[in-house]
């Protein structure tokens, strides 16, 4: 090579190296591919450990994913220290041994994440083809529990561990694991009586969606509590996925507000068999109810229950003797409004237990009597308890979390029974959770803020810090550049202080004016500006910073946590508050002189569809709106959801026309993008298509994306990816960038 060359080529090779320096130091820009596509997605989040299980008090349970693989840990608690909880080579050798069983099935109930295990940690229970097997870990040995045909629905251990109870068929059985004997406590199940197992509507709206287990052992083991709930009254709704040549059907027990809801039943069974004992309820007799929550009393004696009517303007605490199925009331909860469930009463040694209630307008603790005397308050103030951890009856202690003191962050709390020596335990701001050990004398600490994702640490009783278990520090985030979020607080018109954030464009100018994308859900006691980690939320928010949009998020009153008084006043005109509060926040913002206060469009799912709904057809506060899974008629969604806040149409008729969005398409103002996922199984897909034709008969022009085999949520990685983008496109094109123009797409 000549000197010319090579002094040429030493320039050219100079440049590439510094070029690749100032590449690798130089902050990224993201893209909608970076969150969201499952093969180039950058883990923004880390992957800590806060789901971890107490086996006793010193250690813990953790999993260790890879592969496709879990391995199950015994951690113990203050070291840190792992060991395998069972040996999985040693339980694919047992279950490969098990007739019926292939290497392949055997090697995969060793590495699962769904095995269930005894409540004394040394044995498992798996589904194998329908069946299931029980694992003794001491001695290696897997031994087949069912070979009836039909699937085996929710499986759960007995206290004790020495049985099983599971639904078959809509009937509820229990099976010894020693002698695989089973025994049938019900007959009667069918397609639409239901014993043990709830459906859809119980689920989702009553005691949590996700969860169809409708039975409660009994503390002692030999006894089973569980609902029966006859579905024939309630009328049907198909969904139809059209992906196939041959549609597929689905047919679903689902009452519309005003329909006839599921008749329910309580029963208690001996595992012994036997017929079984009906509790009593003549004292609602010929009015509609519903059984909202179940739990046994400590002594096994009695079954504690609550009932609500079905507008759920009161609540009663029962309870029900076990052998007689007599029933006594303790207390009824009423208040100006509806009332909210708000879990089990905790039960003491002495009889009395611990209570949540919201009849001061606030979340609180209060002490009973058995006998529904008042003991006394626990907590008290203008702020509520979040989430109630329990009680260490040996130091007479209740823990829980709160926003006592800064209603954006979360904390965790201990007072008294007495409610003195309120103290509270976390040290930092931001979100904080807790799972304590039994003994409530150490617990696991979930914290993030705003900016950081969760970090988990052990704590002592007191708050002190004993040892980080994952700091969880994701230096993808170094990568980029992000800008902190800033926490406001605007008066509503008539001074109620509202919570809101605001993320600004990185490398900000408050001499230009920026548009402006807002996300909301409006839904009642469901925040969405808190001081903690949002995960893929946040970094599509950063995305739009970078593209020089302000994110703004605002809760209304009734959304934001500060207590069911705030909530109260929506009460039968669901929208129009929510919409006031929204549009004071908005004249907030028009005031700020970085906002341009012509180009701001609203998106938000679900309650936050029917808000982006409402509003763009009863304002003109916005420019544009991403209207996803909305409800645009709340004829169309579901008794118990709707009811609670609007009673019946047949209460409230005005009500629910004046708050349709679908019957104000005719004043629909601005641009929209109307989406929905076309097997949505809650809110469905009926909703849009019913606004869709009003908006059509209107005249008005609307974008709209549907999402095959897609539900409530998209949950297909890469039709989230498209719906991400199609968002990003629609802001970028209806309020552009930071000078207003179209901005390339995100995906580049």
């Amino acid at each position: 090579m000549r000197p010319a060359f090579r002094f040429a080529a030493f320039l050219f090779l100079g440049e590439l190296v510094l070029a690749a320096a100032l590449s690798a130091q130089a902050p990224r820009r993201l893209t909608v591919q970076a969150i969201y596509d499952p093969d180039q997605r950058v883990d923004f989040s880390g992957a800590p450990p806060t789901n971890l299980r107490w086996i006793d008090d010193d250690s813990y349970l953790q999993t260790r994913r890879a592969n496709g693989s879990v391995e199950w840990l015994k951690v113990d608690a203050v070291s840190g220290r792992s060991s395998p909880l069972f040996d999985a080579a040693r339980m694919e050798t047992a279950f490969a041994g098990v007739p019926g069983v292939t290497k392949e099935e055997a090697a995969g109930v060793a590495r699962s994440g769904d095995l269930e295990f005894n409540p004394q940690w040394t044995a498992a229970m798996a589904d194998v083809n329908q069946d299931l097997y029980f694992y003794d870990f001491s001695t290696g040995t897997a031994t087949r529990l069912t070979s009836v045909a039909g699937r085996e629905e929710e499986p759960t251990f007995s206290p004790n561990g020495r049985n099983v109870a599971f639904v078959r068929a809509n009937n509820l059985y229990v099976v010894d694991v020693a002698t695989r004997k089973e025994i049938t406590l019900t007959s009667d199940g069918s397609r639409d009586i239901l014993n043990g197992k709830l459906d859809w509507l119980y689920q989702e709206e009553i005691y949590g969606r996700g969860r169809f287990r409708g039975y409660w052992w009994s503390p002692d083991s030999a006894s089973l509590a569980f609902l029966q709930l006859d579905e024939r009254p309630v009328p049907e709704y198909t969904v139809v996925d059209d992906f196939s040549y041959r549609p597929t059907v689905e047919v679903t027990d689902y009452p519309k507000a005003g329909d006839p809801n599921p008749l329910v039943k309580l029963g208690i069974a001996r595992t012994t068999g036997g017929t079984a004992q009906w509790v009593q309820l003549d004292a609602y007799a010929g009015n509609e109810f519903l059984i909202v929550d179940v739990d046994w009393v400590p002594d096994s004696r009695s079954v504690a229950f609550q009932v609500q009517d079905r507008e759920q303007t009161w609540l009663d605490l029962n309870l029900a003797d076990a052998a007689s199925g007599r029933t006594s009331r303790v207390l009824r909860e009423t208040t100006p409004a509806w009332v909210n469930v708000n879990g089990s009463a905790t039960w003491l040694k002495d009889g009395s237990f611990v209570w949540l209630s919201e009849r001061s307008g606030f979340k609180h603790l209060y002490r009973y009597r058995r006998d529904g005397s008042l003991v006394g308050r626990v907590t008290d103030g203008r702020w509520e308890v979040r989430t109630f951890y329990g009680v260490d009856e040996e130091r007479g202690v209740a823990y829980f979390d709160a926003g006592a003191r800064r209603h954006i962050d979360n904390d965790i709390y201990r007072i008294g029974l007495d409610g003195q020596g309120f103290t509270r335990l976390s040290r930092t701001d931001g979100t904080h959770r807790a799972i304590f050990n039994p003994s409530f004398t150490r617990y696991v600490g979930v914290w993030s803020d705003a900016a950081t994702p969760a970090q988990v640490r052990l704590h002592s009783a007191d708050g002190a810090e004993i040892r980080v278990i994952d700091a969880n520090s994701v230096p993808a985030l170094a990568q980029y550049p992000l800008s902190k979020p800033e926490f406001v607080e605007v008066r509503a018109r008539d001074g109620f202080a509202m919570d809101a954030m605001i993320i600004k464009p990185p490398g900000f100018d408050p001499s230009r004016r920026h548009p402006v994308f807002q996300l909301t859900y409006s839904g009642p006691g469901t925040a969405s500006v808190r001081n903690q980690w949002a995960g893929s939320t946040f970094m599509y928010h950063q995305l739009l910073a970078q593209h020089g949009v302000v994110v703004w998020v605002l809760d209304n009153r009734s959304a934001s946590g500060k207590g069911a008084e705030s909530q109260w006043p929506v009460y039968l005109r669901l929208g129009e508050l929510e919409l006031q509060d929204l549009e004071d926040g908005i004249s907030w913002l028009k005031r700020q002189t970085f906002v341009d206060p012509s180009r701001i469009v609203l998106h938000g799912w679900s309650y936050g569809g029917f808000m982006t709904s409402y509003a763009l057809t009863h304002s003109t506060s916005w420019a544009a709106g991403i209207v996803g899974a909305p409800v645009t008629d709340w004829r169309n969604y579901d008794t118990v959801y709707t009811e609670r806040y609007m009673k019946t149409p047949q209460n409230n008729p005005d009500g629910y026309k004046r708050t349709a969005p679908r019957f104000a398409a005719a004043n629909l103002h601005g641009r929209m993008l109307l989406v929905h996922g076309t097997i949505d199984d809650n809110v469905h897909m009926q909703n849009s298509e019913q606004f869709a034709y009003e908006l059509q008969r209107a005249g008005k022009s609307f974008e709209m994306m549907v999402y095959p085999r897609s539900r409530h949520g998209i949950g297909d990685p890469r039709l989230n990816m498209h719906f991400r983008q199609a968002m990003f496109d629609f802001v970028m094109k209806t309020v552009g960038g930071s000078a207003g123009d179209s901005v390339p797409s995100a995906s580049r």
